[in-house]
């Protein structure tokens, strides 16, 4: 799992530096999808449950599971790109939302806070804390800078699986759910929406969008419970 976390976080962290005003969603893709065959791994996404990307590319209202396309970047928009392997038996899976030149500053302080809420909900990913203690920790970072976190989708376990239990809600009370253990890996991925929590799934039946049109923004890393810091598997910083 590290060797397909660390391809993950490579390929991520040359996104955030190439992506561009001008370029499309598909050539993202076909620059990612180079960078993993490269590195001996597959793309995790290709096929999945019927999804014909290889990678997610969400624009702006966009949400999550944006399949690429002919559609043009620009200037100001956010594009949250959601990238998995597969390589040797194991999964690896994160996203990172990034800004196509310069973002306002709404925009901007809503990837550093989803960003942020990414990294509160790490934290509590500690041997002998709740599953909620991580939920809780991403809920109140978002809702404490006036932001909603997305309820339709979630976090998940992962590992010869792209999703295995327990799913992982951006929101909950800690203190409740599973007793997290030693070794378990999830993909801790907060979905942050500008305006109201509510989405939409458009008619190509998979690209998720904000009811009210507002702007979106995902993060997610693989990460690994242990009995002290949590260990991140896809780091891209």
């Amino acid at each position: 799992m590290a060797d397909a976390g660390r391809i993950v976080g490579e390929v991520l962290a040359s996104l955030k530096e190439i992506v561009t005003a001008g370029m499309t969603t598909r050539e993202i893709e076909t620059y990612a999808v180079e960078r993993i065959r490269a590195r001996g791994a597959v793309p995790a996404f290709k096929g999945y449950r019927g999804y014909p990307g290889s990678i997610c590319t969400s624009v702006n209202e966009q949400v999550v599971h944006g399949i690429p396309s002919s559609h043009r970047l620009k200037e100001g928009d956010i594009v949250s790109v959601d990238l998995g392997v597969y390589m040797n038996g194991f999964y690896g899976d994160a996203a990172v939302t990034i800004p196509v030149g310069t973002v306002d500053g709404a925009d901007a302080e809503l990837i550093r806070v989803t960003e942020e809420a990414l990294y509160r909900g790490i934290e509590n990913a500690v041997e002998g804390n709740r599953l909620y203690d991580i939920s809780s920790a991403v809920q109140k970072h978002v809702e404490g800078h006036g932001f909603s976190v997305v309820k339709l989708f979630v976090g998940h376990g992962i590992g010869r699986e792209l999703h295995e239990e327990p799913q992982i809600p951006n929101y909950g009370t800690a203190g409740h759910g599973a007793r997290l253990r030693k070794g378990m890996a999830l993909a801790i991925e907060p979905m942050v929406n500008a305006g109201s929590h509510e989405v939409r799934i458009l008619d190509d039946g998979w690209t998720a969008v904000t009811v009210d049109g507002k702007k979106s923004a995902h993060f997610e890393h693989t990460v690994v419970v242990t009995a002290g810091k949590p260990l991140i598997l896809t780091n891209f910083s």
